[in-house]
């Protein structure tokens, strides 16, 4: 269940690529187990809002506040720490629409050797996690098997075995089924309402619209840049924003 810890929190949130500012000053705060759905139109600046939460695209204004530590490029006062990217990363697990897998790695490796290169320790002990989070996922009987051996599904369920086996904080999942062919979205979505059942944090960029509306306490509705409304578990139901409205029924 949400709480009113908040984990993360944007303020005042830009990013600009070339002349063009894609992001005009978001806020928002992450509870710690929520689940924060972001939906809007193509080009409304939804992944790159996800991409500042772990850094991988730096805000050129704004604070990202993460467990107590600021980590954007905001001013840090007396009670405040700056933290590094590095450690954000590693309490910010991210899965992508394509897989990034290593094509010459087994599934159990594609988990272990990035586990042991984060925790260190031995590779019996690398593996022994791996294959628990690959059974988490379903997918323990195919630990030996080459992504070009799974399905897209399949691949995107090693995904998110391998960003749950460093025990984030936080999962940001971006569009984690746009890729996939439509029968194989289930099996993913499936994985995902798992792990929100559990408990983990979550911020998820989708189209997939009856989801949100499944897992979705903290639904954000972004349009060019902005964040245009919020709300809770019952937005689907609720929503009075017009632009919010028309946009879900034009995909529900």
């Amino acid at each position: 269940m949400p709480t009113s810890e908040v984990l993360m929190e944007l303020s005042g949130v830009r990013k600009t690529f070339g002349t063009t500012e894609v992001l005009h000053g978001i806020d928002l705060k992450i509870t710690k187990g929520s689940h924060a759905v972001i939906f809007g139109p193509s080009g409304s600046g939804k992944s790159t809002v996800l991409r500042c939460m772990n850094l991988l695209e730096e805000p050129d204004v704004g604070s990202i506040k993460f467990m107590g530590n600021e980590y954007g490029p905001g001013i840090t006062g007396k009670e405040g720490k700056r933290g590094k990217p590095i450690d954000l990363r590693r309490k910010v697990g991210m899965v992508f629409q394509q897989f990034n897998l290593f094509p010459h790695l087994s599934a159990l490796d594609n988990l272990a050797l990035p586990y042991r290169s984060v925790r260190g320790g031995s590779l019996s002990d690398a593996q022994e996690r791996a294959a628990h989070e690959l059974n988490k996922v379903g997918l323990l009987k195919f630990a030996a098997n080459y992504p070009s051996q799974l399905s897209g599904g399949q691949q995107q369920r090693v995904a998110i075995a391998r960003a749950l086996s460093l025990d984030p904080e936080l999962m940001l999942f971006d569009e984690p089924t746009s890729a996939l062919d439509p029968e194989l979205v289930g099996e993913v979505l499936a994985v995902m309402r798992d792990l929100a059942e559990s408990g983990m944090t979550m911020v998820v960029v989708t189209h997939e619209m009856n989801f949100a509306r499944e897992i979705g306490d903290l639904n954000v509705f972004m349009e060019a840049g902005n964040i245009v409304t919020t709300g809770g578990s019952d937005f689907f139901d609720n929503c009075t924003n017009q632009r919010a409205k028309e946009f879900i029924g034009s995909v529900l």
